[in-house]
């Protein structure tokens, strides 16, 4: 089976936007759940609602796959998880180390989904020593000074940092010296990356912040009110599902754009 070190997604490739990129994973875990219901086809307008995209943007980016559907029967659910599961890189073997094994960590590392996405947690890495040689999820947890050695032989080419702010900045250059070009960062931080590293950012705290401002204006109240200044909603969450983050001077420009207004779940189910 190919690794992730030798093989990359033919997506930027082919010209795919990033906007459509980010909304594959969306329509592959619809599709997925008809598929384990064996429902065979699905029209347009029943996918774009199990995914939350309107129809017309469903079609717009299954054009970019070349798959067009057929008139009065709709697409075909299998066919379609094996297109797209292919343009994300899913039929091969992806590697990944996860640097910060504490709560979050543990908590990330015994997610279950991560397998059946075609994502191998090859190795748990932490900077306490007590933490080493304990089981998480199964996996031995290994020291941070045997980083390098760990990312090179396991052919790793993504990680996961999952440590405090102030050490993720340290974590992820050692991981891209070591040879990690794509990065998922759930430290509160801003990354700074060279160019040709891929950075996409969860940060679960603006999440909740959004989701405040939406339950204040639900409410009916006046922002601001009671002399209290309110922020607008920080288009940052929309860098979970928005375009990746490549080179130090476009790490916080690009983290304030999304795909569309888009705004996908922060981790799938």
């Amino acid at each position: 089976m190919a690794t992730g070190r030798t093989h990359r997604p033919a997506t930027r490739s082919r010209g795919i936007p990033e906007a459509t990129v980010a909304r594959l994973p969306l329509y592959l875990r619809a599709l997925t759940a008809l598929s384990e219901r064996s429902v065979p086809t699905v029209s347009s307008e029943e996918l774009a609602a199990a995914a939350g995209v309107n129809s017309a943007k469903l079609r717009k980016d299954f054009s970019y796959l070349g798959s067009y559907g057929t008139r009065g029967v709709g697409y075909d659910v299998e066919y379609l998880v094996y297109q797209i599961s292919r343009e994300l890189g899913l039929t091969q073997d992806w590697p990944i180390v996860m640097v910060g094994i504490g709560n979050l960590g543990a908590a990330l590392a015994n997610y279950g989904g991560f397998a059946s996405r075609g994502f191998r947690v090859a190795a748990l890495i932490d900077a306490d020593p007590a933490m080493v040689g304990k089981p998480v999820a199964g996996i031995p947890v290994q020291f941070i000074d045997d980083l390098e050695k760990i990312v090179e032989e396991n052919g790793v080419s993504i990680g996961v940092i999952a440590t405090p702010a102030g050490a993720a900045q340290q974590v992820c250059d050692r991981l891209v010296a070591a040879g990690v070009t794509s990065i998922l960062n759930f430290a509160p931080t801003v990354l700074s990356v060279p160019d040709g590293v891929d950075v996409r950012k969860v940060d679960l705290s603006i999440e909740l912040q959004i989701l405040a401002f939406h339950e204040q204006r639900k409410a009916g109240e006046e922002p601001g009110a009671g002399g209290e200044a309110v922020l607008p909603p920080s288009p940052a969450a929309s860098a979970v599902a928005g375009a990746p983050l490549r080179g130090a001077a476009a790490t916080a420009a690009e983290e304030r754009k999304g795909p569309d207004g888009d705004m996908p779940a922060v981790m799938p189910a």
